[in-house]
């Protein structure tokens, strides 16, 4: 065990999860722990090995699976939080369809600036867009949450915008997730947390277990999570009128009797998930190997939405006589199948694989009408599907070379992939988004128009629906080499091709020198490129609020453009960054980082637009009765400066432990 202390700046949460047990047991002695502060070279078979392609010149902070374990976390990303000082996690990731999936940020920015990889392969993306308010705002990031804590064998961070070295969206670094590759034995945790406050009780289950593949070092390990979530809340009492005045125009006595915790807004939703995966592999020859790497999850959230009290014109007073609160609901199905041969020819370590990724989230309005609909409306509604999917098909080789004017050999690691993505939204019953054509059936309003669609979260309808897909072909080279025995450095570069983009190139240079052994300083110079996803340039969405309705309108509609929207245009930046990695005594490390990170074109939602004009521009465009709506664009340059200091002490209690 080791001591870490970090400086971090994270986004402020509203709830403190404590763990109330957690106990390992397991089958074999744990494998010794990781250094949580990496100083490494490079590795000498960066494509064989599962780890990223990991160099002195590049800060990489290890986690193992024994510190996750310890902070009592249900997933990766919390834990990540509290061990890396560079990731924020906040539990509470805002309104609507955002507190479904907990995202993650590294130094500081957007949840999917940071690329995910399993095993050093591309992890496909989730297809819910956080089209909402909150720290995960317009992204469809990767999910870690999805691979079981029990599966995991160690966790590299890299915290340089490297993605000329790594791959397109690693503007704020890399996440590489290690599995486990036992041959035998396992373990089993169970967790039983809650929060301060008194809500928010989880309980939690995972374990794996390995088996030796034939007599020469094969393995399968296997693994699964189970966890249950309650919802937490802390959005204080409801403060608004619920009933109508009486016809007197005195206050109806049910307002001073009735109690006001009405407000859900704030806080986690109830959740459900189980998680399997198998991580295996087998010699075919002394020199070559076929590895398979496969998740499944599936997860279920309900989350409470705003209260629409009794005098509101969207509730159906027959249906609801002291109003609602409304839940969006989500399931989800999720998997991830890795395989590929690898081994070495001459000299040549390569790796030539294939993954397939399919997210399916299928979302629910429950505890809800359609007023449109007075009497026969439904109460819960299927609203549709969101689909994302990602075919890759790649090829990597790398080789070590002694030239003689160089004091160590040259490392020359190059690849190619071919990816197709897709995004899909399919549409919601009828009654989830039309127009039944009844009014307002009593109450003084009665006569008016009210909303049509599910309350709380309209149905995509048929008009709403669609189906994108893209190519993008990806080449890569990288250099590794000493000029000078203490003097190492790193040269990258990226050439991307994208079917409805551009062709896109981006460069690395870093560079280490060690003063002794003790000491040691290191540089980056980035430039990368984060295209827009599909759901980013897709997505819509149409939600209703008490008094109206708002809509996230995908970039490519007429109802955007006609606004002042176009064609999104992926992100450039430029990064650079300067550290020490330093053993100043035996026993302490100490890393610290400083870095500046200039992003153009950064992708973010425009302003909300609203009005009468508005409204009736909408209107022409088919659009009825939405009074608010954004879309997603390229408003802002932004430039983030930061740094991190990361120490550890490891202190020897010899027969008590380290």
């Amino acid at each position: 065990m080791e001591t870490s202390v970090s400086h971090r700046h994270a986004l402020p949460s509203r709830s403190h999860q404590r763990p109330k047990d957690a106990r390992p047991v397991h089958a074999t002695p744990p494998s010794p722990v990781l250094e949580t502060i990496s100083v490494l070279g490079r590795q000498e078979d960066p494509v064989l090995s599962p780890s990223t392609r990991r160099h002195s010149t590049v800060n990489v902070q290890v986690v193992s699976s024994e510190e996750i374990v310890r902070t009592g976390q249900s997933n990766a990303m919390a834990a990540l939080e509290q061990l890396v000082p560079s990731v924020s996690s906040p539990s509470f990731s805002g309104v609507g369809s955002n507190r479904f999936i907990r995202t993650m940020q590294l130094r500081n920015l957007s949840a999917d600036q940071t690329l995910i990889l399993v095993n050093g392969k591309r992890r496909h993306l989730t297809s819910n867009f956080n089209a909402n308010a909150g720290p995960n705002s317009g992204t469809e990031p990767a999910d870690l949450s999805l691979i079981p804590l029990s599966a995991i064998d160690h966790i590299e961070v890299i915290t340089e915008g490297a993605s000329a070295l790594y791959g397109q969206d690693a503007i704020a670094g890399a996440v590489n997730i290690v599995l486990k590759h036992n041959t035998s034995g396992g373990s089993i945790n169970f967790v039983d947390s809650g929060y301060y406050a008194g809500d928010g009780v989880g309980v939690n289950g995972y374990g794996d277990y390995a088996f030796k593949l034939g007599k020469s070092g094969g393995y399968l390990d296997l693994a699964a999570q189970v966890s249950n979530q309650l919802p937490t809340n802390r959005s204080g009492p409801y403060t608004g009128t619920m009933y109508f005045p009486l016809a007197d125009g005195s206050v109806d006595p049910r307002q001073t009797k009735a109690g006001r915790d009405y407000n859900r807004l704030e806080g986690l939703g109830h959740t459900t998930m189980e998680t399997v995966s198998a991580n295996g592999a087998i010699p075919l020859t002394d020199q070559i190997r076929a590895y398979m790497t496969s998740t499944y999850a599936h997860r279920t959230v309900e989350n409470q939405v705003t209260f629409r009290n009794q005098a509101n014109n969207n509730t159906v007073r027959a249906l609801y006589p002291d109003g609602f609160i409304p839940l969006m609901g989500m399931s989800e199905n999720d998997f991830q199948v890795n395989g590929g041969v690898q081994g070495t020819t001459a000299d040549w370590n390569w790796d030539g694989y294939v993954t397939y990724g399919r997210d399916d989230e299928s979302y629910t309005t429950l505890n809800s009408d359609n007023p449109t609909f007075g009497l026969a409306s439904k109460t819960n509604f299927y609203d549709g599907s969101d689909i994302a999917t990602q075919l890759v098909a790649g090829f990597k080789a790398s080789r070590n070379f002694h030239p003689s004017f160089l004091s160590g050999p040259l490392l020359v690691e190059f690849g190619g992939e071919y990816r197709h993505d897709t995004f899909q939204l399919t549409a919601g019953e009828y009654q989830s988004w039309a127009d039944g054509g009844v009014t307002v059936l009593d109450g003084p309003n009665a006569g008016a128009l009210a909303t049509p669609g599910a309350s709380g979260h309209i149905g995509a309808s048929p008009d709403t629906a669609s189906n994108t897909a893209r190519d993008t072909f990806d080449g890569h080279v990288n250099l590794s080499f000493h000029i000078l025995p203490k003097w190492e450095w790193t040269l990258g570069g990226h050439a991307v091709n994208y079917s409805n983009l551009v062709t896109t190139e981006t460069g690395s240079i870093g560079t280490r020198y060690d003063f002794n052994k003790r000491w040691a300083i290191r540089a980056n110079i980035n430039t990368g490129y984060r295209p827009p996803t599909l759901g980013q340039e897709n997505y819509f969405y149409t939600s209703t609020f008490p008094t109206y309705t708002f809509a996230q309108l995908p970039t490519t509609s007429a109802a955007a453009k006609a606004l002042g929207g176009g064609n999104l245009k992926g992100e450039y930046s430029r990064s650079y960054s300067i550290g020490i990695d330093a053993h100043p005594i035996d026993n302490l490390t100490v890393t610290a980082n400083l870095y500046r990170i200039a992003i153009n074109d950064r992708m973010a939602n425009s302003t909300q637009f609203g009005g009468t004009a508005v409204e009736s521009l909408l209107s022409t465009l088919g659009l009825n009765g939405i009074r608010y709506v954004q879309y997603y664009t390229n408003p802002v340059n932004t430039v983030t400066n930061g740094g991190d200091v990361n120490v550890s002490y490891n202190v020897d209690f010899h027969h008590y432990g380290r």
